[in-house]
C-alpha cells in the first residue's frame, strides 16, 4: 500500500510537470482542436518518449509492485519532468487568464481520474493505457470550458468593439501577408511615429484575441494611429479581425505557400490575405507587393482595387531602384510612378526588407508625411530578432533568420550570406520549411539546390522532418555530401559547429530555430 501511494505522488508530479507542453501547444494551435489534432498526428506526440516512459513505469509497477520498480522509474520520470521545464521555447507558453482557467481544469480533471483509479480500481494497467490519451486531456478540459470561454471571448470582444467606436478619429492600418508582415508592422510604427502617436499590436499578438486584448490593454485616447498585424491559417481569419477592427488602410506583404496544410492551395491563401483589402471602405487605401506572383496575379484577376509597390516588378506604382549594397548599409531611392525621392538609407539587411519598408512608405505618404522625415526614420530603423538580423559574437557574424521562414525569405537569407564579405567561412544552419502540405518536399528540395547554388562551406540539416528533401537537392545543385552535416537538432548542430568557428566565419541560422515544437 506504501508503494502504491509513493508511485502515485511521484506520478502525479510527472504529470503536473509535463502538463504545460501539451497546454503550450493547444495555445499555439490558436486553441483549435482541428490544428492540434493534425500536430498530434503529424508529430506523434501520443507515443513520445515521455508518454512511453509513463506508461512503461505504470505496467512495470503493476506487475512487479517492487519498490525497485518504483525508485527507478520514478527517477526516470522525474528527470524528463525536470527537463521539460529547463527547456527554453522560441515560443514561450503566455499564461493568460484563458490559460491559467485550462490548467485549473485539467489539474482537478487529474486529480480526480488518478484519485477514482487509485481508490476503486488499483489497476495500474489501467493507469497505463489512459496514459496513452494523455495529450487529449487537455481537449478535454477545453470542452469542459468551453461554454465559460465562449461567454468570456464574447463580453471582451464586445468591449474592445465598444472602445473602437468611441475613437473614430483613430487611422486603423492593418497588414497581413505570408511573410514580412511582422517586419513591416515595426518599419511601419518607426515610420509614421514621426508625425503620430502610434500603437502597434505587440509581438505575436496577430490573431482576434490577440487584437481583442492589445485594444483593451494597450490602446489609449492619445494614440492617433493603431498598426493591425493580421495572421491567418484558414479562410475566414482576416476577415473576422476586420470586422473587429474596421480598417481604413491595409498592406498585402506576400502571398506563399504557408500553412497550406489548412488553406488547401495557394489560391485560397490569397482570397484569405485580400479579404483585408476587401474589407476596406470605398475611400480606403491598400498597397499590395506585387514582386509577389501569387499576389500579383490574384490582384490582377480578382479586380480588387489597390496600389502597388515592388523592387523587381516594373508594374509596381512603388519602386525601390539603384539599391546599393554597402558593407554598413543599403541604400536606394523610390520611384513613385515618375516621381523620384532620393537618399534613403538603412542598416536592415535584405531585398526582402527593402520591399517591406517600401510598403510602410506608401502609406507614410498616404498619411501626409515629408520625405525628410520619412528618409530620417528609415535610417533609424533598427533591427528584428530573427528576422534577418545580424550580430556578431567575437569576430563572428550570425546572420539570424530563425522566425518563421518561407521559400521567398530564404532564397533573399541565402543572398546576403553568398554576398557577405568574409575572410572566413560561410555556414548555413536549417531545419527547412513545415506547414507546406504536398508541396513541402518539393520547396524544400528547391531549397538544397539554392543553399548550394550559395556554396557555404558547410551545411547543417536539422531534423529528419525535411532531410530527404534538402540533402536531394543539395546533391542536384552539385553541393559536396562531405560538407553535409545531418543532426537530430539544433544542439547538436552547434556542439559540431561551434569548435570549428573562428573570427571572420559567418553563420546563417534559416527556418525555425530553435523551434517551438519538440
Amino acid at each position: 500500500m506504501i508503494a502504491s501511494h509513493i508511485f502515485t505522488i511521484v506520478w502525479l508530479f510527472y504529470l503536473l510537470m509535463t502538463m504545460r507542453y501539451s497546454v503550450q501547444m493547444f495555445q499555439q494551435n490558436s486553441y483549435r482542436v482541428e490544428r492540434y489534432n493534425r500536430w498530434l498526428r503529424q508529430t506523434g506526440e501520443w507515443h513520445s518518449r515521455m508518454n512511453l516512459v509513463a506508461v512503461l513505469s505504470a505496467l512495470c509497477f503493476a506487475f512487479t509492485c517492487h519498490i525497485a520498480a518504483i525508485i527507478v522509474f520514478g527517477l526516470w520520470m522525474l528527470v524528463i519532468a525536470i527537463a521539460e521545464l529547463s527547456i527554453k521555447y522560441k515560443i514561450p507558453i503566455a499564461y493568460t487568464m484563458r490559460v491559467k482557467r485550462l490548467f485549473i481544469t485539467r489539474l482537478v480533471f487529474t486529480f480526480a481520474v488518478v484519485a477514482l483509479v487509485h481508490i476503486y480500481a488499483e489497476d495500474y494497467t489501467l493507469v497505463a493505457m489512459m496514459l496513452l490519451t494523455l495529450d487529449y486531456w487537455t481537449l478535454l478540459a477545453n470542452l469542459i470550458n468551453r461554454p465559460m470561454e465562449a461567454a468570456i471571448t464574447r463580453w471582451y470582444y464586445n468591449d474592445a468593439k465598444r472602445m473602437l467606436r468611441s475613437m473614430p478619429h483613430l487611422k486603423i492600418i492593418g497588414i497581413t501577408g505570408s511573410f514580412g508582415k511582422t517586419s513591416t508592422k515595426h518599419f511601419l510604427h518607426r515610420v509614421l511615429s514621426e508625425k503620430y502617436n502610434v500603437l502597434m499590436t505587440p509581438g505575436n499578438f496577430n490573431t482576434t484575441l490577440g487584437v481583442v486584448r492589445t485594444v483593451r490593454e494597450h490602446l489609449k485616447p492619445h494614440h492617433e494611429v493603431f498598426i493591425v498585424e493580421m495572421g491567418a491559417k484558414q479562410r475566414g481569419d482576416i476577415k473576422e479581425i476586420c470586422d473587429l477592427v474596421a480598417p481604413q488602410m491595409g498592406i498585402i506583404t506576400s502571398v506563399g505557400e504557408m500553412h497550406l496544410e489548412t488553406f488547401g492551395s495557394t489560391e485560397n491563401v490569397a482570397r484569405t490575405k485580400f479579404e483585408l483589402i476587401e474589407a476596406l471602405p470605398k475611400d480606403g487605401f491598400g498597397v499590395v507587393n506585387i514582386d509577389s506572383e501569387a499576389a500579383y496575379n490574384y490582384l490582377k484577376t480578382s479586380g480588387v482595387k489597390a496600389a502597388t509597390y515592388g523592387i523587381e516588378n516594373p508594374d509596381a506604382e512603388y519602386r525601390a531602384v539603384n539599391i546599393q549594397y554597402l558593407p554598413n548599409e543599403t541604400k536606394f531611392d523610390v520611384n513613385h510612378e515618375g516621381e523620384l525621392s532620393e537618399g534613403f538609407a538603412t542598416h536592415i539587411l535584405g531585398r526582402g526588407n527593402i520591399l517591406n519598408i517600401l510598403g510602410a512608405l506608401a502609406i507614410a505618404e498616404r498619411l501626409g508625411l515629408k520625405v525628410d522625415a520619412e528618409r530620417r526614420a528609415v535610417r533609424q530603423i533598427e533591427q528584428i530578432e530573427h528576422r534577418l538580423s545580424m550580430r556578431r559574437n567575437g569576430g563572428i557574424t550570425i546572420l539570424d533568420d530563425a522566425y518563421n521562414s518561407n521559400p521567398t525569405g530564404a532564397k533573399m537569407a541565402l543572398e546576403v550570406l553568398s554576398g557577405f564579405v568574409t575572410t572566413g567561412k560561410r555556414y548555413v544552419v536549417t531545419p527547412g520549411f513545415v506547414e507546406m502540405g504536398s508541396k513541402q518536399y518539393d520547396n524544400n528540395k528547391l531549397f538544397g539546390e539554392d543553399i548550394a547554388i550559395a556554396r557555404p562551406d558547410r551545411v547543417f540539416v536539422v531534423n529528419e522532418v525535411n532531410r530527404k528533401a534538402i540533402t536531394e537537392g543539395l546533391a542536384k545543385g552539385g553541393y559536396p555530401e562531405a560538407q553535409i552535416s545531418c543532426v537530430a537538432s539544433f544542439n547538436e548542430a552547434m556542439s559540431e559547429l561551434q569548435p570549428q568557428l573562428k573570427a571572420g566565419d559567418v553563420v546563417l541560422y534559416e527556418n525555425d530555430l530553435p523551434d517551438s515544437f519538440k
